[in-house]
């Protein structure tokens, strides 16, 4: 088997998991490591055995590292992305791709110009309630999808953002609890219900006003172009951070997704169909367990030379839904870099 040499950009939270990942595959070696902070780029890489940078651009020239993962501020991934796509490295990004569009485009450029591929990571596609719901749709054994609802009530603390100086702002975080804590149900949401013709929706700050730029709470309504609707709640108001609620109502019978358990709902009586996933890796449970899994497919999709199923173009459609709720929300043009933003 082909050794895929790898880095990681950022050592940050998220930064382990992909770490554990690698070294949970046969195909992968985590060569280095890389922060702009000297010392905590030194602590990770000798935790996980690679060398530790300061500076991405030494990764450009290095033959030995074939895939980088960026676990970065939100706001630095379309230009670490569009650098390494253009050196031919094979990239794999924390979500969400880009804090505005103009930058996801850039993304989707380079990688069409690149030999290296471009993966997004919305691990929760892995998740086999979302694998079962995907298969009930396009099967279609309970007939016609109807309409969806997803929730997301967590918790975010002032500390949480005064932490971590990129967080709660529009230019470096690209927004708040929808681009950030929720932004992995807006894309099942989009991925089960396809094409989307209008969104209307609105956000506010709740709790979280004075501490955060961005929004704490959102809402909206999702009209696919299938005639299905679609319903969004997400919050980090709430006070303990909750498993994900989805609904999805077909003709015949409905799937609700309840603390990870995924149950079917059909002439007066409830199935479980699945119970919660288990990962050795995994940190929080309320990130799902598909991290692993994500990781390891996007490796064999690289050694094999086939595209990665959720590529750029998959987290631009994410992306947009987003844009569509800020847009429809009311938000003031000067403070909204979604409609006025830079391409970086």
């Amino acid at each position: 088997m082909t050794i895929l040499g790898a880095a990681i950009i950022g050592c940050g939270a998220i930064a382990p998991l992909h770490a554990k990942a690698i070294a949970a595959q046969s195909g992968g070696q985590l060569l280095a490591a890389v922060d702009i902070d000297v010392a905590k780029a030194a602590v990770f890489g000798e935790e996980y055995g690679c060398g530790a940078l300061t500076d991405y651009k030494e990764l450009l020239n290095r033959s030995d590292i074939d895939i980088v993962h960026l676990c970065t501020p939100h706001d630095l991934h379309a230009q670490m992305a569009v650098d390494l796509l253009q050196a031919g490295k094979h990239v794999l990004t924390e979500k969400p791709m880009a804090v505005d569009l103009p930058s996801a485009q850039r993304m989707l450029k380079a990688a069409e110009h690149s030999k290296g591929q471009l993966g997004i990571v919305f691990q929760n596609r892995y998740n086999e309630p979302s694998i079962k719901i995907k298969e009930t749709i396009e099967s279609g054994v309970l007939g016609p999808l109807v309409c969806m609802k997803g929730v997301v009530t967590w918790y975010r603390s002032p500390e949480y953002y005064k932490e971590s100086n990129w967080r709660g702002k529009w230019t470096s975080e690209g927004g708040g609890v929808l681009i950030n804590q929720t932004i992995h149900t807006l894309d099942l949401l989009q991925w089960f219900g396809g094409e989307i013709s209008s969104v209307q929706g609105s956000v506010s700050t709740d709790v979280l006003d004075g501490v955060i730029e961005v929004e704490d709470t959102a809402h909206a309504c999702i009209n696919f172009r299938n005639k299905v609707r679609g319903l969004f709640y997400g919050s980090n108001a709430y006070l303990v951070n909750s498993p994900v609620e989805l609904e999805i109502v077909f003709e015949q019978g409905t799937l609700l997704l309840r603390r990870d358990c995924l149950y079917l709902w059909k002439d007066g009586r409830e199935t479980l169909l699945s119970e919660p996933g288990v990962s050795g890796i995994q940190d929080k449970s309320y990130w799902g367990t598909g991290h692993q899994r994500l990781i390891h497919d996007f490796y064999d999709h690289v050694r094999e030379g086939r595209p990665f199923w959720i590529d750029g173009s998959e987290g631009l459609k994410t992306l947009e839904l987003i844009a569509g709720i800020y847009s429809s929300s009311g938000i003031e043009k000067k403070t909204h870099p979604w409609q006025t933003a830079p391409s970086n």
